[in-house]
């Protein structure tokens, strides 16, 4: 509450046609990037805002994808320990190293058999000392969306922030929290621009909240958050859209879906909102052993809990999954 956040000479003047930049130690010889970018990123959230009929006040944006996000909700709502902080298992794996950075405690909850969402044990779960509830929704690396009753039911019922990390968000059909923001201000939504828009290289993310919350985010994040060059390809490439990539995904999330149960070593594969599948089979430490040799790389999930013996298919190319189901369906032990 007591933050003074760093104030450069262009967040303090007002006014004035400025044609000599002389206050920011910067190098006066134009090569493009010779001047630190936005601070506020000012014509980057106009751009989220319209596309995402958020207020532009409402709209946090950082690096590293979401988990700047997620290190500064973190930051800005935790005492180091002293507060905790709720979360589902099996989940995204940064929420726990974030936790650990910040020596806050993380209470996990394990989800229903199903992977059904447990919002009367996640309450449960909470103390006077609880100041944070994350649900990855569709979750990684069930592939499931969680209802939005449960969700607001959680926001509803506890009294710290809800943070719904909706990464995946654009593969599903069941809908976003984005438009509760308004009326719930302890709910922050977590979108990046990683999976659906295809700039994971780009290590760009957004958090939405009340104006109040976002207040706090820009206090505590650093100054110079997201270069320049981020800022203008983001620009760019939100002006192209993503075209079909998404329905393509969404289709051969359903093909793999159908198809991969035919496969002998195959158990089973589990229904989906995300573009992966989470796939059952007899042997999950030999199967990836027998992909990796083929040249195929897949993400063994066996060590989660309520995940045993899985592994977690990323959709690819047409090419890439035809390959990559047709090695599975010739795995013999």
């Amino acid at each position: 509450m007591a933050l003074e956040p760093y104030s450069t000479a262009r967040d303090e003047f007002q006014g004035g046609d400025i044609s000599v930049w002389l206050d920011a130690n910067e190098s006066p010889y134009n090569n493009g990037v010779n001047r630190y970018p936005d601070p506020h990123q000012k014509v980057l959230k106009k751009k989220i805002s319209e596309m995402m009929c958020v207020p532009a006040e409402s709209i946090f944006v950082g690096g590293a994808g979401s988990d700047e996000a997620i290190d500064i909700t973190f930051r800005v709502f935790c005492e180091p320990g002293v507060d905790n902080a709720v979360a589902i298992t099996p989940s995204y794996g940064v929420y726990k190293v974030a936790a650990a950075i910040n020596d806050v405690e993380l209470r996990e909850v394990q989800l229903n058999e199903d992977f059904s969402l447990p919002v009367d044990k996640l309450l449960e779960a909470v103390d006077s000392h609880t100041k944070l509830m994350w649900v990855c929704s569709p979750n990684n690396p069930t592939g499931n969306a969680f209802a939005k009753e449960d969700l607001l039911r959680l926001a509803d019922g506890f009294g710290g922030m809800l943070v719904v990390d909706e990464a995946y968000v654009d593969f599903s059909a069941k809908g976003s929290l984005l438009p509760d923001i308004s009326s719930h201000n302890n709910i922050i939504v977590l979108r990046t621009f990683s999976k659906a828009w295809g700039m994971a290289g780009m290590r760009a993310g957004m958090a939405f909240a009340v104006p109040e919350v976002i207040e706090f985010f820009d206090r505590v994040k650093y100054p110079y958050n997201m270069s320049r060059i981020v800022q203008d390809e983001l620009l760019r490439r939100i002006e192209i859209g993503t075209g079909d990539q998404i329905p393509m995904i969404k289709e051969w999330a359903k093909i793999m879906y159908e198809c991969l149960p035919e496969a002998q070593c195959v158990d089973k594969v589990y229904p989906t909102d995300a573009n992966f599948v989470l796939v059952k089979v007899t042997d999950a430490n030999a199967i990836y052993d027998y992909l990796i040799k083929n040249g195929v790389i897949v993400r063994n999930r066996s060590k989660m809990p309520g995940c045993d013996n899985t592994l977690r298919l990323t959709i690819g190319t047409p090419e890439e999954n035809q390959r990559t189901l047709q090695l599975i369906k010739d795995y013999r032990k």
